[in-house]
């Protein structure tokens, strides 16, 4: 019986997912969580032989929160299972520690058989999402300016160019303000921008934001 833990904060989502479980067999969700601060807890009260690991969830996230996974627990298969189907957050994510990477439209024999292979001591990862950043590595070019940031990062630049302030990103990521004013420091900085409009125009150019 494969133990995961399922660190995932949508509530449909985690319900979901549980029914697939129960009805493949063989395993069975042994902890939930909503976000990074419960997956750490959870993971250094009890066993675990997978975590099934949403990357945007409220809190402590994303590489962030996989870094410290491996650290503590670098044996832990960490199957990331997420919204985000772009080559650099792919790439980032494996390059940070996770031993698998599906999206969340996946079908369910897919997602079940990298359960799987990862509790046996593999990798995997969806044949499109490898084509994909196989391609987008070989092509060549000079990173983008978006590509250099982390994925805390990319959040709070995304919540930025949506016009929230400070305070409402700290409030919706929920980390302090001054951790927020410090990511949005450091994003400035790598992508060479002097402004919140610099930064509004480049993401509109780029097809970040609608």
């Amino acid at each position: 019986m494969i133990r995961l833990l399922m660190a995932e904060d949508h509530t449909l989502v985690r319900e979901g997912l549980k029914q697939l479980f129960a009805e493949a067999g063989g395993l069975t969700v042994a902890g939930e969580a909503t976000d990074g601060g419960q997956v750490l807890e959870l993971l250094w009260r009890g066993h675990f032989d997978l975590l099934l690991l949403d990357v945007s969830m409220p809190g402590l996230s994303g590489e962030e929160l996989i870094n410290c996974i491996r650290t503590r627990y670098p044996s832990l298969p960490i199957l990331v299972l997420s919204m985000h189907n772009e080559p650099q957050i792919v790439r980032r994510t494996l390059k940070a520690g996770a031993s698998g990477y599906l999206t969340k439209d996946c079908d369910p024999d897919t997602l079940l058989a990298a359960i799987h292979r990862l509790a046996d001591g593999g990798h995997f990862i969806a044949p499109e999402l490898a084509e994909r950043v196989v391609f987008d590595m070989s092509a060549g070019l000079s990173p983008i300016l978006h590509e250099r940031l982390t994925g805390r990062e990319q959040q709070v630049l995304e919540l930025l160019v949506k016009g929230h302030s400070l305070k409402d990103i700290a409030s919706r990521l929920v980390i302090s303000h001054k951790t927020v004013s410090t990511h949005k420091t450091r994003l400035m900085k790598k992508m060479n921008m002097a402004n919140n409009a610099e930064l509004i125009r480049y993401c509109v150019t780029e097809g970040l934001v609608g």
